[in-house]
């Protein structure tokens, strides 16, 4: 069979597949060893084969599941209702002040997670039966705290950037330092858009009533927001600055968070026995899950590739004539359009090996290419039918919110990163200006 033909047909079994909802590790790996018999024979599977024993060998994916154990045990310290408590008291004044205090609360927690369940379960816990008790709209609600939730991904330390550099073959920490000026334009673009919207319709945000916010005074408010805010910035600190400064690799910086998240875990009193058994195994399935995708993913692009599949798309690509930003354009149009159907881990180990050689090709700085890319991916989670974001906020919604709410509710935000993309492609420096004055010292 000629090399079109394979690759026609390879694309349509994965999109069968994922359709008949089989498990993505699965269908990836049964594709490519159908596929290495159609084209290039079974001796192609040899060298699948050590690809994957390669991608296994990978130091840098030691630090997916110690980002995860870290996110797990911050989610047992206790410390976001504290915080979200206090930031509750400080913006209350304000139009639209919970919603500001849930993006402040998601960026903290982005920033100390770099997954999105967590944030996400433990915000719509938190914050939507506040929002919803002082008369809060439920799509601004939900919208707010399905946006800010899904920073997780994008916010250094972020799983997603670890596995975006160990495919693309560029530093973790560039990538974290990338990360971070597009990760607070967005919560800053949020945060506009909420105090903008309840400033034209204060009925969509009214402020806490005066009984509740004379029962603490402001210097109370002030010393409890410390109080729960010095660890996790120390946590922060600890693993983002060991990194930038270069005094360890993301592996070691993962580790550290993960103990010194431990020790906060003893000193607010929240340690038992249980919940570090709870926090180990969530730690181990996430983590499984994750790396068997990586595997299956490491064999279907491998044989892709033997079949000439590289070559087929890229001439594909040429024959149409758009030139580097029309091709641009096309791979960043095709991200958002997988991001409804498939969840971020597919799309980037199946498409970053496959647009990342042809954006290097025509021109683009790979460093910048992959971040374009992660933005895009925040879509993913915030996209009907499948965004994981809108679903892990339906199972924890108080009654009266329904899946409509939070459809609707998303759907500024999601303008909101289209912008966000826009602005990073028509101003480069926003990604690439950290990681050049950090890392060319």
């Amino acid at each position: 069979m000629s090399a079109e033909l394979l690759t026609i047909l390879m694309f349509s079994g994965l999109i069968v597949g994922l359709f008949l909802g089989q498990p993505l590790a699965f269908v990836l790996g049964g594709l490519a060893v159908i596929f290495s018999y159609l084209g290039p024979g079974p001796k192609i599977l040899g060298l699948t084969i050590n690809r994957i024993y390669s991608q296994m060998d990978n130091y840098i994916l030691i630090a997916v599941p110690m980002f995860i154990l870290m996110a797990r045990l911050l989610s047992a310290s206790g410390v976001t209702e504290n915080m979200f408590h206090a930031l509750r008291l400080m913006f209350g004044r304000m139009q639209g002040g919970l919603t500001l205090a849930v993006i402040a609360i998601s960026v903290v927690l982005a920033a100390t997670t770099g997954i999105i369940g967590a944030s996400m379960t433990v915000m719509g816990v938190l914050a939507l039966p506040s929002m919803m008790k002082y008369g809060y709209q439920k799509e601004l609600s939900c919208g707010a705290i399905a946006a800010g939730g899904s920073l997780g991904i994008l916010i250094p330390p972020s799983i997603m950037l670890v596995i975006l550099g160990s495919y693309a073959q560029i530093s973790v920490g560039q990538l974290f330092a990338a990360a971070l000026m597009p990760g607070l334009m967005l919560a800053t673009l949020y945060a506009l858009y909420a105090a903008i919207l309840t400033f034209f319709k204060p009925e969509y945000g009214p402020p806490v009533s005066e009984e509740e916010l004379s029962r603490t005074n402001r210097k109370e408010i002030t010393f409890m927001l410390l109080k729960m805010a010095v660890p996790p910035i120390v946590l922060i600190l600890g693993v983002l600055g060991s990194i930038f400064a270069g005094w360890a690799t993301t592996t070691e910086a993962a580790s550290l968070g993960a103990f010194l998240t431990l020790v906060m875990v003893i000193v607010y009193g929240k340690f038992s026995l249980k919940m570090l058994h709870e926090a180990v195994a969530d730690t181990a399935r996430t983590s499984a899950m994750v790396l068997f995708v990586v595997v299956g993913a490491t064999a279907f692009t491998g044989v892709f590739m033997a079949i000439g599949g590289m070559r087929t798309v890229a001439g594909s690509l040429e024959a149409l004539g758009l030139g580097p930003w029309g091709i641009f354009l096309l791979m960043m149009g095709l991200t958002f359009v997988l991001g409804m159907f498939l969840d971020w881990l597919g799309i980037v180990l199946i498409c970053l090996p496959i647009f990342l050689p042809l954006a290097t090709q025509a021109g683009f700085d790979p460093l910048w290419f992959v971040m374009m890319m992660a933005i895009v991916l925040q879509t993913s989670f915030l996209t009907p039918p499948f965004g994981y974001a809108l679903f892990y906020l339906e199972g924890v919604a108080p009654p009266g919110v329904t899946l409509g709410h939070i459809y609707r509710g998303v759907m500024p935000f999601v303008g909101l990163i289209v912008f966000g993309a826009v602005l990073c492609a028509i101003f480069p420096q926003i990604i690439t200006w950290l990681p050049t004055f950090i890392f060319s010292r």
